[in-house]
């Protein structure tokens, strides 16, 4: 996936959200009202001094959703995101996220940046908060004019020079950073070895790849058997769910990896084809490990 610039083709499915109760229904504006002539002018000035409306894409250049940044000005702008009910859980959305705020910060060199939902977009808010998006209190006034009799926002910003999405879990799994050594001007060596960036002796390395765009893998759960997993190549979702609860993590940095080291069903994503996903196995392959029955899994981790 990736973003470009907003073409006339994109205008069908792009009305196709915005007539999607399940995508607007939350959303201000009277998307409902709006017609192909409305996606056509919209596509037509997407790109000006003050605003940047980029699509976001599938590696075969499908339109999956608009991610923004509107009212550029004085070093600060607002984001924006939409994605069509197909991309959801797909990754888009934080793929469309994480690239138009680094294209804010590095490419714009803006301040801040800005956004604001209804509190009661359930299905927003858990985004934002899922990775680790914080409410702010504190938003220019010149920015809030533009809000005057909307109340029950929930505003949250970024500014320059913040980390974001950083996380040490996830679903009380631990977030690692491999040791990596740059050389200019010559990539990067990452290293890790057993007992001492991990806490387990290494008995088994494997890896999947040549997998395409949007395919699924994964669905079980180990008994006993510890791991490593990191992505060297590409992105990957990966979905964990144990005793903690169910969370999701965005393997995309060679030098972050996460630890399983507790009975934790996993489903992996493949948000870009041929990325590639390193597994290190504290033992050997054993077949009674595996639980492939979700059903199994969760009756086992509440005994």
């Amino acid at each position: 996936m990736y973003l470009r610039e907003l073409k006339q083709d994109d205008a069908p499915l792009m009305l196709e959200w915005m007539h999607d109760i399940s995508v607007v229904e939350k959303l201000r504006g009277n998307f409902l009202a709006k017609t192909m002539d409305d996606c056509q002018d919209f596509i037509i000035s997407s790109i000006s001094e003050r605003n940047i409306h980029l699509a976001i894409v599938s590696d075969t250049d499908e339109y999956m959703g608009t991610v923004s940044l509107k009212n550029i000005e004085d070093g600060s702008a607002e984001f924006a995101i939409t994605v069509r009910a197909v991309a959801m859980g797909r990754g888009y959305s934080w793929f469309g996220m994480e690239a138009i705020l680094n294209k804010a910060f590095n490419e714009l060199e803006l301040e801040s940046v800005y956004w604001c939902v209804a509190r009661d977009n359930d299905r927003a808010v858990r985004f934002y908060d899922k990775h680790n998006f914080h409410e702010v209190v504190e938003v220019p006034e010149k920015i809030l004019k533009r809000y005057n009799g909307i109340e029950n926002l929930k505003w949250y910003s970024v500014l320059k020079g913040d980390e974001f999405n950083v996380r040490e879990t996830v679903a009380g799994c631990k977030v690692i950073h491999i040791k990596t050594i740059p050389t200019i001007d010559a990539g990067e060596l990452s290293f890790f070895e057993a007992t001492r960036e991990i806490p387990f002796e290494i008995k088994r390395i494997y890896y999947i790849s040549k997998v395409p765009e949007g395919v699924r893998r994964g669905f079980h759960a180990h008994k006993e058997l510890k791991q490593l997993l990191f992505c060297p190549y590409g992105r990957i979702q990966l979905i964990l769910e144990n005793k903690s609860g169910r969370e999701e993590i965005e393997l995309s940095d060679p030098s972050i990896g996460v630890i399983i080291d507790q009975c934790t069903w996993r489903e992996m994503l493949w948000l870009q084809k041929d990325s590639v996903l390193c597994v290190a196995a504290s033992d050997y392959y054993k077949a009674e490990d595996y639980i492939r029955d979700y059903k199994e899994f969760r009756r086992f981790t509440e005994k």
